[in-house]
C-alpha cells in the first residue's frame, strides 16, 4: 500500500519539466521525510496557484489580479514594451534590474510544423496595444533559436509602416567566456551585434 502511494507521487513528479525518474524518487523521499506542515505548505501553494493564477489582461503575464503589478506600476516607462515568449522570461529580465518598461508575453513562439501559427499567439494583441498606447519602442526578446528568430521577424513585419521603433536584443558571447570556445553561430551573432565604443 505504502509503496503504491510513493510510486504514484514519483509518477506525478516526473510530469514536471526536467524531472526524470531518479530526481522524482529523490524528491518523493525528501517530501516523505519533511515535517508535515512544510509538505502541506507546498501542496497548498500548488493548489492556490492553480485556483488563483490568471493572465494579465494587458500583457499576459501571470498574476492573481485583472492587471499585473508591472502594468499597474506608474513608475515604469509606458512607451517601451519588451516582447517575450513566456512569463518566466520576465523574471529573468527583471532580475537584471536594467529594463524599466512594460512587457508583452506571446505565450509561445511561431512553429508552423507544430501548428503554432500567429493566431495562436498574442501578436494581434501586441499590435493593438502598441497602436492604442502610443508606444515608441518594441524590444523583441524572443529566444535566439530558429522559432524565436521566425517570431521576431514576423513581429517586425507586423510593424512595417508604423511609426514605432522595433529593436532586437543583442546576443552573442557571454561575459567571462573565452572566444576560442565559442561556436560559429554565437561568434557571428556577437559580431553582428557589435556597437561603437
Amino acid at each position: 500500500m505504502t509503496l503504491g502511494i510513493i510510486e504514484n507521487l514519483i509518477n506525478e513528479l516526473t510530469r514536471l519539466p526536467g524531472i526524470g525518474r531518479k530526481t522524482a524518487q529523490r524528491l518523493a523521499f525528501f517530501i516523505l521525510t519533511m515535517p508535515e506542515d512544510e509538505a502541506k505548505a507546498i501542496a497548498k501553494a500548488i493548489s492556490e496557484v492553480k485556483e488563483r493564477a490568471r493572465f494579465c489582461s494587458q500583457c499576459f503575464n501571470i498574476t492573481d489580479a485583472e492587471v499585473c503589478e508591472i502594468c499597474r506600476d506608474e513608475q515604469r516607462d509606458k512607451k517601451k514594451i519588451c516582447v517575450v515568449e513566456e512569463p518566466s522570461n520576465i523574471l529573468v529580465i527583471e532580475r537584471a534590474r536594467f529594463f524599466n518598461g512594460l512587457y508583452h508575453v506571446l505565450l509561445g513562439s511561431l512553429s508552423p510544423i507544430d501548428g503554432i501559427t500567429p493566431e495562436k499567439l498574442k501578436i494581434d494583441e501586441l499590435v493593438h496595444r502598441v497602436q492604442a498606447n502610443g508606444v515608441d519602442e518594441v524590444i523583441i526578446a524572443t529566444n535566439p533559436n530558429t522559432k524565436g528568430e521566425i517570431t521576431a521577424q514576423y513581429i517586425r513585419e507586423c510593424f512595417n509602416g508604423h511609426p514605432v521603433k522595433v529593436t532586437r536584443i543583442a546576443y552573442g558571447l557571454p561575459m567571462g567566456s573565452d572566444i576560442e570556445f565559442a561556436d560559429e553561430v554565437t561568434l557571428s551573432k556577437a559580431l553582428e551585434g557589435r556597437r561603437q565604443m
